[in-house]
């Protein structure tokens, strides 16, 4: 029976065989919106592009679409991203727009892939995906999927976006699909995430919505695509994620404070523990940055009523860890016979992760902070960012920071870059914190104090 031109731009809720919708979002007769264009929603559009020919992203900052519809790329770090949104935007596969309402008027599949943030409270800040849930209830039609990649509280897709749909839009519950399939990318290589790194996961509120979730992903990754209960379990499973890498990294560090009163080197026995299979300790540092880690605990501890003593805890560990650098920083400069409010303290990295131009959450915020508390001259370098005013502290380009008058430094994020600093070239008697376990200054007379190393 030959299918009606609506049967065939629509994946939920039809009578066509799964076969058939396959084939129908491949050859682009099934128009895909995805909500959203940062530093990971742009990628996925770009891959959706590449695989139907026939997708729209929708961006409230005006100038960000402009680019895009330019050929241009506003994502910057990501490898092919650039050549690739350039060639979907000339082939016509993939076009921008500030008008996310007209956007959801012509989809068929709508992609959230909004921020989600934390409130000064530490609630989490729902309002770029209620915003966008809106404009998609706007235009939602019978037969529609909705796909969210936003990392979000467990229960978000079924107590808020799915009464959102229904109210605003008119449609019945099972007049429309919606499904969670997190995101499993990092920044600097979303493209190979998106396509495939990790196996994809898939929740629908529905059998039908995971059925064509698995359909649509199926097309966009190489791995495997692994179905779950519901989207509530497919939302655990993104947090769960998080919250594991948060309590094994405070873990970490509570063991690496450990290390001078007990005179070893946890790095070393951390290290040497992992070679038992049952053992997987992460690495200690001088903290835990970036618009994930820091943020997931909070998903759980502030929208469950159930206490979450380990998951404060470990934040609470993890935000001491920069405090405790300077801690140390502090003790050496005394032991070398100088004063932190006489003191000009370099800090090598602002960004949260080595090679990603990302401040949020860095732990070089309140390291930063602490110095000029304590009266110090703080300076600053890092290979991806230039304007360092967020930070209260005087910019200083790499090949230029062997030039100034340090009296101590802090390894806040390593950077392929500072590997090549002459430290000799510093004055002697410099006070160096390695909060990374990076540097190697055993041919220095520098005195070096390795979070984890001592």
């Amino acid at each position: 029976m030959e299918l009606s031109r609506n049967e065939t731009t629509k994946l939920y809720g039809t009578e066509s065989a799964i076969e058939d919708r396959r084939e129908a979002f491949v050859d682009g007769d099934v128009p895909v919106a995805v909500y959203g264009l940062g530093k990971m929603g742009l990628p996925l559009a770009v891959v959706y592009a590449g695989v139907t020919g026939n997708v729209v992203g929708a961006d409230v900052d005006r100038d960000v679409v402009d680019r895009i519809n330019d050929g241009g790329c506003p994502v910057e770090g990501e490898p092919r991203l650039p050549e690739l949104t350039s060639a979907a935007v000339n082939a016509g596969a993939f076009r921008a727009s500030d008008d996310p309402s007209a956007v959801a008027n012509d989809a068929s599949v709508h992609v959230v892939i909004v921020p989600t943030t934390l409130r000064d409270d530490y609630h989490p800040d729902l309002s770029n995906l209620r915003t966008a849930v809106r404009d998609i209830a706007s235009g939602l039609d019978p037969g529609d999927m909705v796909v969210v990649e936003s990392t979000v509280p467990p229960r978000t897709c079924e107590d808020v976006i799915e009464p959102v749909l229904i109210e605003e839009s008119g449609l019945a519950a099972d007049q429309f699909g919606l499904a969670f399939c997190p995101e499993r990318t990092s920044s600097g290589r979303a493209l190979k995430d998106i396509r495939g790194a990790y196996p994809k996961i898939v929740g629908g509120v529905d059998a039908e919505s995971t059925v064509v979730a698995e359909t649509i992903y199926d097309e966009l990754t190489v791995n495997d695509i692994v179905p779950v209960s519901d989207a509530t379990t497919a939302e655990c499973v993104k947090v769960f994620e998080g919250v594991y890498r948060d309590v094994n990294i405070a873990l970490a560090n509570e063991l690496a404070t450990f290390t001078d009163e007990l005179g070893v080197d946890v790095n070393e026995a951390i290290e040497t523990a992992n070679t038992q299979p049952f053992c997987d300790i992460h690495d200690p540092g001088v903290g835990v940055g970036g618009h994930c880690i820091p943020y997931y605990p909070y998903f759980l501890i502030k929208e469950l009523a159930s206490d979450a003593p380990m998951l404060r805890t470990a934040r609470d560990v993890n935000d001491e860890m920069p405090l405790f650098a300077v801690r140390k920083l502090v003790e050496g400069l005394q032991r070398a016979g100088k004063h932190i409010e006489d003191s000009a303290i370099l800090v090598l990295g602002v960004t949260y992760r080595a090679g990603v131009a990302e401040t949020r959450k860095t732990p070089a915020r309140p390291i930063a902070e602490k110095l000029n508390q304590f009266g110090a001259t703080v300076v600053a370098a890092d290979p991806m960012i230039d304007d360092f005013s967020e930070f209260d502290v005087y910019g200083a380009a790499i090949d230029s920071v062997t030039d100034l008058d340090i009296d101590g430094a802090i390894l806040v994020t390593d950077h392929e870059e500072f590997e090549t600093l002459d430290w000799n070239a510093f004055d002697e008697n410099m006070v160096v914190v390695d909060g990374r376990d990076a540097l190697e200054l055993g041919d220095t007379d520098h005195h070096v104090y390795t979070i984890g190393s001592g």
